[in-house]
């Protein structure tokens, strides 16, 4: 398991949405629809750009770490949110469904893969043969 894509990529997860969020509130984009929507899509973004970075071919490879990146996701939210809205917050059905795309998302990256297949040279006995 490779501990700095584990650590790394949940603190960039938790960052973005908590930067993204602090800027909807700033800027009084909290009511409606189109904030929830718009937060999902980035989510669902990153957390499939974090699942391509680790370069597995296969879901159960990104398993452990998109659940490690969702624990990680709650426990930031413990030590960062709780002083602030109270342990209330966890009876918000919006935090899990916000959980559980972290740990599914990531699952889905190898669907997303572009294989690069490079062209190569040809061997002699590949190759044409001189004039027929």
């Amino acid at each position: 398991m490779r501990y700095g894509k584990l650590l790394g990529w949940g603190i960039v997860i938790y960052a973005v949405m908590f930067l993204m969020w602090s800027g909807f509130v700033t800027y009084g984009f909290i009511e409606g629809f189109a904030p929830r929507v718009t937060s999902l899509l980035i989510l669902i973004g990153i957390t499939i750009y974090a699942g391509l970075s680790l370069g597995f071919h296969r879901w159960p490879d990104i398993l452990p770490y998109s659940l490690s990146w969702a624990l990680l996701m709650a426990t930031l939210d413990g030590v960062f949110s709780v002083p602030y809205t109270g342990w209330q917050m966890y009876f918000d059905w919006n935090i899990w469904f916000g959980y559980a795309v972290v740990a599914i998302t990531p699952l889905l990256a190898p669907y997303f893969r572009l294989e690069r297949y490079h062209d190569r040279p040809l061997s002699r006995s590949e190759g044409s043969s001189g004039g027929t």
